[in-house]
């Protein structure tokens, strides 16, 4: 599987629509949500408002990916407002299960999340108790960072272990993800990148879209 889910924190809130549109337009499959508090992360981005436009505009699944505390107060809100999938990270709660659990009830795909300080092998009794992992390959909070190269290493062990435990949870990339690097990344076994600054800051986002794919 190979998918390109485009971050709308780096589209141009002023031309949110013509934005989304040529998402739409573009051979991106998904886009990618980055709700940050302040907190856990020290920037803030949106939140429901913003969720009301792109839940209008967007033919597309819209993956969102919390970066707060506190997420069980929230992720049933995130759905009701349109995500189709929905992300937290690992390293903000104690318990994981109770909160994956509401969004199942929802009927809206789970995601669990690690920062690149935190030992992949956290993720190993919950891969088959969601749908997707994100790897972070920058730190979250802000966007236009470089891509980790150790991410690769865990990206490679994480899925040897999807495939050697015969799940289907999909492995999903997020930080640095450009052209240069986007077909080393699925060759190492992620199905989703997520690219912000690399498809909204170049002069033809559609087709560098396009060439991420190839």
């Amino acid at each position: 599987m190979k998918i390109i889910a485009p971050s709308v924190l780096s589209a141009d809130f002023g031309n949110l629509q013509r934005d989304i549109e040529m998402l739409n337009r573009s051979e991106a499959e998904w886009i990618h949500v980055d709700v940050m508090d302040g907190v856990f992360v020290p920037n803030i981005s949106f939140g429901f408002p913003v969720m009301e436009p792109l839940k209008k505009y967007a033919t597309k699944p819209l993956d969102v990916h919390l970066m707060i505390v506190h997420p069980e107060k929230y992720v049933e809100r995130f759905c009701d407002a349109g995500a189709w999938s929905v992300g937290f990270h690992l390293e903000a709660v104690e318990d994981p299960l109770p909160i994956l659990n509401l969004i199942k009830a929802k009927g809206v795909r789970t995601c669990l999340t690690i920062n690149p300080d935190i030992d992949v092998h956290r993720l190993d009794p919950y891969l088959d108790k969601v749908d997707m992992v994100l790897l972070m390959s920058v730190f979250a909070g802000f966007g236009g960072q470089r891509f980790i190269p150790e991410t690769m290493d865990k990206l490679r062990y994480v899925h040897s272990e999807i495939a050697r435990r015969g799940l289907k949870t999909l492995v999903e990339i997020d930080g640095g993800v450009n052209i240069d690097n986007a077909s080393v990344l699925f060759e190492a076994g992620a199905d989703v990148l997520v690219a912000g600054s690399a498809v909204f800051k170049a002069a033809d986002p559609e087709n560098t879209i396009h060439q991420m794919l190839q």
